[in-house]
């Protein structure tokens, strides 16, 4: 490793460091308010012995009266101080944590995908859990530096009764510090862990509910369950070890906590049998001795707080500082304009050439079904233009040169297992509510005998990926939400494998219909789409071997007709 390695900051480190440095006026107000919370409880039993002290001494009601005053005003200031302390932090904790789960949330929907190994439910978990427990160290910082505040007070004041009580408390506390920092440090690297292993359960499960149907339907659903299973098995494991970790911990810090607190008492005893100490100030030191247990439980624990803070931090990062595999241009093409695949080698794609004119609706027929995926991949982006040979072009734009945002105006692939979302048939299919074509593409889509079934119309509730609606529903869905984005370059792959013949003619030449004048590719099996095409390609082998209508290549090439017939 490198001397510029090794002062590299790491990227979990760095995002603790902006999260305080983002809180600093939050933090600053509840570590001073928190501070006199401490401060007043640590006074509680310093005012108890001067009391004890002085009513000794003057034996009279006002001196009483005016101890009892002093009482109220140290219980108000704990009240209040801890009332708007906690008030305070916890909203700085809150807000920050919503700040990091949007910058997840936007990492993982970048339409430019990440070099990073991570399935959409450890996304999920980074998005949820992980933030939250981040977000923590806003907490965690002034309760740290509070409880060190009650800690040196209670320290001085048995120090003023005698100098050796101040001086066991300092040297108690360091030396609970430095054994627990020990096990804090295993804490970390456990919690670590334990949180790759749960996000690995979740995206597994999240996998699984997806893919259930199509797991009944060939009977490997017992296969999957007991991958999963096996995958949860590993996640409860680490998660026994962080508890046994974090066990010893508390019982270790609860133990020294107790230990420091009984020999402060036991020292003060013995002082004040020898004389050393008033009754006074013996009340005093019990009293302190008693109360430091809670602000050395809290102080003792903020180190395994820290841990899981940064172990949180660092998976974040994963997201986060994970460098885009490809930088988008800033260019945009003319409207109305083409789609042209210039010589791309990709997986089964072997120089692949076509142009499609802008306003032209053309086929593709792909003889294998890798070739299809791999074409549908390479046009919607999800492989980087520099992992590919050749090139794509929009409206004579290479695609690596376009912006994000012209790219999702003016080019729209819409996938094969199109996503339903939780809402209604409205906002599945026009989720911005701005689209001008929603009647037309749900005629267009035959998705009009669901809105009919339904009083609500368009607004009939949809389930999480619309498991209230059959197979061939959503697909409709999916294609009605691809019509009504209406954009200049629309690819769609097999919008019709889940329908009927007679409604996936209907669906063809609706299309057809409505997508006159815009440029359409269409990668299908289907004849009753391949028919209403003005030319199809065929794709074979990777590369493209044929070109023409639909019917005159049934009439002169048996093997197209033997891989599109039905």
């Amino acid at each position: 490793m490198t001397t510029a390695d090794t002062k590299r900051p790491r990227p979990g480190a760095d995002i603790l460091r902006t999260a305080l440095r983002r809180n600093v006026g939050a933090m600053a107000g509840g570590t001073v308010l928190m501070g006199l919370y401490q401060a007043g409880e640590t006074a509680f039993p310093i005012a108890l012995g001067l009391i004890v002290e002085h009513t000794m001494r003057a034996r009279s009601l006002g001196s009483l009266g005016v101890s009892i005053a002093a009482l109220a005003v140290i219980i108000t200031t704990v009240s209040l101080s801890w009332r708007f302390g906690m008030r305070v932090l916890q909203k700085a904790n809150t807000t920050e944590a919503h700040r990091w789960r949007v910058r997840v949330a936007e990492c993982g929907l970048q339409p430019v995908a990440r070099d990073v190994d991570l399935k959409s439910g450890e996304v999920l978990t980074i998005a949820t859990e992980d933030a939250d427990q981040t977000a923590d160290i806003i907490e965690v910082v002034p309760l740290l530096i509070s409880s060190l505040v009650a800690v040196l007070i209670a320290a001085v004041a048995l120090g003023l009764a005698d100098l050796r009580l101040g001086v066991l408390v300092i040297a108690g506390t360091v030396a609970i510090l430095t054994v627990l920092s020990v096990t804090s440090r295993r804490i970390g690297s456990s919690t670590r862990e334990q949180q790759a292993r749960v996000a690995r359960a979740g995206a597994k499960v999240a996998d699984l509910i997806i893919g259930l149907r199509p797991l009944h339907g060939f009977g490997g659903n017992h296969a999957a369950f007991r991958s999963y299973r096996k995958v949860s098995t590993e996640a409860k494991r680490q998660a026994v070890t962080v508890a046994k970790v974090n066990g010893v911990y508390a019982g270790t810090a609860s133990a020294l906590n107790a230990g420091l607190a009984a020999a402060v008492t036991l020292t003060a005893g013995w002082l004040a049998f020898a004389g050393r100490i008033n009754i006074g100030e013996l009340v005093m030191a019990v009293g302190l001795a008693q109360f430091i247990v809670e602000p050395l439980k809290l102080f003792s624990e903020m180190p395994k707080y820290v841990m899981i803070a940064r172990a949180s931090a660092e998976r974040m990062a994963l997201v986060l500082t994970a460098p885009p595999v490809t930088t988008p241009g800033a260019e945009r093409p003319a409207p109305g304009c083409g789609l042209e695949v210039d010589g791309v080698c990709h997986g089964a794609l072997r120089k692949v050439r076509f142009r499609v004119a802008a306003g032209e609706f053309v086929a593709v027929a792909a003889y294998q079904p890798r070739a299809a995926a791999d074409l549908a991949a390479v046009l919607a982006l999800r492989v980087p233009p520099d992992a590919y040979e050749g090139a794509v072009r929009v409206g004579g734009r290479d695609l690596a040169a376009l912006s994000v945002d012209a790219v999702r105006e003016h080019l729209l692939v819409n996938p094969y297992d199109g996503e339903i979302f939780a809402g209604t048939l409205r906002t599945n299919i026009d989720p911005s509510g701005t689209s001008r074509l929603l009647p037309e593409a749900v005629e267009a889509s035959m998705l009009t005998d669901v809105v009919a079934l339904h009083r609500e119309g368009l607004d009939h509730p949809v389930r999480d990926r619309g498991a209230n609606l059959s197979g061939g529903q959503r697909q409709r869905l999916s294609l009605a939400r691809a019509l009504a984005a209406d954009t200049d370059v629309l690819v769609l792959r097999d919008p019709t494998t889940a329908v009927d013949a007679v409604t996936e003619q209907l669906i063809a030449r609706n299309v057809a219909r409505l997508r006159r004048g815009r440029t359409t590719l269409v990668i299908t099996s289907s004849p009753a789409l391949l028919d209403v095409a003005d030319r199809v390609l065929v794709l074979d082998d990777g590369v493209v071997t044929a070109e023409d209508s639909h019917r005159n290549l049934l009439a002169t090439d048996e093997d197209y007709c033997l891989a599109v017939a039905r």
